[in-house]
């Protein structure tokens, strides 16, 4: 295959914010109307304006969209005011990443389908920016040269279970690959697998492709969802919109960009699927746990003593104490002879597990939820 183009002296960029996700394993912080998007975790600016804020040197806020829900719409608009509010999109019903990204894709096909979207979802943190803009920017400059579809992988630094892996194969320029195929979460020992391997990357959900080839995609792969999400296309920006996106978005499957999308495009084989991987060096934490918070925080160098304990208190004192964390801003907190605890502390409720079971908080919003416990989600 001949190298991608040169790409043209102005592309048109258009990130694509994922923002719908509740954010259930960081109760308690993190509630159905405040989910972890939201949150300021790791500094002064919430994780979906530290998303946007990345990305200004590449795009207009006016050019970004998000993509999420009710509860959370009205507090996004107030956090991201330079963003229209109608590119803040809130869907009806909760409906994974394909009919999301699919939507946005429909959309902006319509008016402009050679421009590029990216997809980022809101939570990530991000360290060494620079590094990361020249990834993205060299994403772009992929995605614009034909039917490409670019996604970034990162580095695996462990046998990481909770996340989807990346399969490399053949170089196809110097800084990108052909991929060859996607695995969802793998168990530990194909984990350990991919990591001895060399060639597999975490997928890191950040997906680059012009508006018109991810649209082609949810009509190929997705025959069923495709005309329905061109419905609501069609009605963007009339009276009838609210209406239809209401009685029409919840028929969409509920089903990720990776398993709708990428798996099925990945077995055409890696000459034929126009995948590419774009290794990324650069920190990256998506934080899907209060694990992956303090891992992320220690590693920054946040709230961090001597003994690798992260705490965000009033103060605190740690006396034989290694490798907890702990958040309670209002109180003084001692930490005597423990190892390895998550402890987060808000008015209304007080979770205490260790970082091991952190991905396990989850469960206790499901608790919740069969208890009838609504003050507390």
């Amino acid at each position: 295959m001949s190298q991608p183009k040169a790409r043209p002296l102005k592309i048109d960029f258009r990130p694509i914010i994922l923002a719908g996700g509740s954010g259930t394993r960081f109760w308690p912080r993190s509630r159905k109307a405040r989910a972890k998007q939201v949150l300021a975790l790791d500094g002064e600016r919430t994780m979906i304006q530290r998303t946007v804020d990345r990305l200004n040197s590449l795009a207009r806020a006016e050019d970004c969209w998000v993509i999420t829900n009710t509860l959370l719409s009205d507090t996004i608009c107030g956090q991201l005011d330079a963003v229209p509010e109608d590119h803040v999109v809130c869907e009806p019903a909760a409906r994974n990443t394909a009919p999301a990204a699919g939507l946005a894709a429909f959309l902006i096909e319509r008016s402009s389908p050679d421009a590029v979207l990216g997809i980022f979802p809101a939570d990530h943190v991000i360290a060494n920016e620079s590094a990361f803009l020249a990834v993205i920017q060299r994403a772009i400059e992929l995605a614009a040269a034909g039917e490409n579809m670019v996604v970034l992988g990162i580095k695996p630094t462990r046998a990481e279970t909770g996340y989807g892996y990346i399969e490399t194969g053949e170089v196809f320029a110097d800084d990108v690959l052909r991929v060859r195929r996607f695995t969802e979460k793998p168990n530990r020992e194909r984990a350990e697998e991919f990591v001895t391997a060399g060639n597999y990357h975490w997928n890191s959900g950040i997906f680059v492709w012009s508006a018109r080839t991810l649209a082609n995609a949810v009509r190929e792969h997705l025959p069923e969802m495709a005309p329905l999400l061109e419905k609501i296309a069609a009605a963007y920006g009339t009276p009838d919109f609210d209406r239809v996106f209401r009685e029409i978005y919840p028929k969409c499957e509920n089903i990720s960009v990776d398993y709708a999308i990428l798996e099925p495009r990945s077995a055409k084989g890696e000459s034929r699927s126009h995948l590419y991987c774009l290794p990324a060096d650069f920190s990256w934490n998506d934080l899907g746990s209060w694990a992956a918070l303090y891992e992320h925080q220690l590693e920054q160098n946040l709230n961090t003593d001597a003994h690798a304990n992260v705490v965000e208190t009033a103060d605190s004192v740690a006396i034989d104490a290694r490798g907890n964390y702990v958040y309670s801003p209002k109180k003084f907190v001692a930490l005597v002879g423990v190892r390895d605890l998550v402890v987060v502390e808000t008015d209304d409720a007080l979770l205490i597990t260790t970082r091991e079971h952190s991905q396990d908080v989850g469960k206790v919003v499901k608790e919740l939820v069969a208890r009838g416990r609504n003050d507390l989600i």
